[in-house]
């Protein structure tokens, strides 16, 4: 299997080019040269399947032969650790809880299944593998806590300082080892940018061996794929049309969901949920996308002005507008929207919404009042008390934290202050 770049469907890499760079030369994103469908029989037996097998099939399907297949099912079997069930919430609609991993995320899959891929590419090298993660929240604690202690790695995260909660903060900068966390001034967009001018700049590609953790990596996308099929497993009812919801800040989930829907996955329709950041929905509305500094808001991980993976959702319908939106909708919903969901369905139903996924709800229901028909899913990216502060005052509840968090909680934050500008970023690389 090969991997072109979005911005040049010529130029070709192999998966370790891919996944090593992160960032293709003309600053494309990678993308597989084919995404046939599965069997239909695979489909239509996952129900009878393990997630294992079903990530491991996903995983061979996209990759090909790039990977030994006994290396293969090591790193999908240490991918898939725990479990993505999925919860009624109301009638036909569904919670994909993806919070069950290390540090309460969906973003725990990608970052497992991408620290292992990586490892298994640096023992064939003697340069040691620096990754760059910029993180609005659950990325940078993700990748952090699935990369430590992986020999022949070491990685660098840069957040937005005052800009991510107390829990996220603490999950990737009281770890030490082979994780550094680096304290911007700016905002989320900020630290991207950083992150992409380092892999443009040729003294830093010859003196550092570069990679990216972000959704821009391959290797993070494509395990994102691997859930959607895990509930179609799970659905009791098959026979009706399945729309998924998904909470959006940089778009690689929902492209995740997209590849899978391309290999096959009898998924009717998705829609992207943002808070105010809604540079996709509006795109979806006029035809138009024009990227723009990102806004705070209470669904921090969504604070995202210019999402990287809206290349590869528009490449994946060949720059069609058209065909995008025939299967994809989009809405954006405020704070005081968000929170109000929240509020609703802990009192209709006990269920406590983290402010992701009650975006995330909230474009589901409004689908679903449009549209009339078939069985929802929306993704709960992140566990409640990963926004303890917000849930507790919105709810007027105390929420029970896993023990898992309250021992990050009790950690000793070890960060390096940053400004945004791309020089002090490049001398504080060669300093660390």
């Amino acid at each position: 299997m090969k991997f072109y770049s979005t911005n040049n469907k010529d130029h070709k890499v192999g998966l370790r080019e891919a996944v090593v760079r992160g960032l293709a030369p003309d600053n494309g994103l990678y993308m597989p040269e084919r995404i046939g469908a599965l069997p239909k029989e695979f489909i239509e037996s996952l129900h009878k399947q393990s997630f294992r097998d079903i990530a491991f099939t996903v995983a061979r399907h996209l990759l090909g032969d790039e990977v030994p297949e006994q290396e293969l099912r090591r790193i999908t079997d240490q991918t898939i650790q725990f479990e993505a069930p999925l919860v009624e919430v109301e009638d036909n609609v569904y919670a994909l809880e993806l919070f069950h991993g290390p540090t309460l995320a969906f973003k725990d899959f990608g970052a497992r299944f991408m620290s292992q891929l990586l490892g298994y590419f640096a023992r064939q090298q003697d340069k040691e593998i620096v990754i760059l993660v910029a993180t609005s929240g659950d990325t940078g604690s993700a990748v952090a806590n699935g990369f430590l202690g992986v020999k022949g790695t070491r990685v660098v995260v840069l957040y937005p300082s005052g800009k991510v909660s107390e829990v996220q903060e603490k999950q990737f900068t009281t770890l030490g080892e082979n994780i550094t966390a680096l304290e911007v001034d700016g905002t989320f967009d900020d630290c991207q940018r950083l992150v992409k001018l380092a892999f443009q700049d040729e003294e830093l590609r010859s003196e550092f061996f570069l990679t990216s953790a972000n959704s821009i990596n391959i290797a993070r996308l494509i395990p994102q794929s691997f859930y959607y099929f895990q509930t179609f497993a799970q659905l009791k009812d098959r026979s009706r049309p399945v729309v998924f919801s998904v909470p959006s800040g940089n778009f690689g989930n929902v492209t995740g969901g997209l590849l899978a829907k391309r290999m096959g996955l009898p998924i009717q329709h998705f829609i992207v949920s943002t808070n105010i950041n809604d540079v996709v929905p509006e795109y979806l509305r006029t035809r138009s996308f024009e990227p723009r500094p990102s806004k705070q808001t209470i669904s921090n991980a969504m604070d995202v002005g210019n999402p990287s993976n809206f290349a590869r959702m528009i490449d994946l319908y060949g720059h069609s507008y058209e065909a995008l939106a025939k299967d994809v909708s989009g809405y954006a919903f405020t704070d005081a929207e968000t929170r109000e969901a929240m509020q609703q369905v802990y009192a209709k139903r006990k269920y406590v919404l983290d402010p992701h996924g009650a975006v995330g709800y909230l474009g589901l229901k409004k689908y679903l009042q449009e549209q009339k028909n078939g069985v929802g899913v929306f993704l709960e990216t992140a566990h409640p008390g990963k926004f303890l502060e917000v849930v507790e005052q919105v709810l007027d509840k105390k929420i029970t934290l896993p023990p898992a968090l309250e021992k990050f909680l009790g950690g000793t934050k070890r960060t390096v202050p940053l400004t945004n500008s791309f020089e002090a970023f490049k001398s504080t690389l060669r300093r660390i």
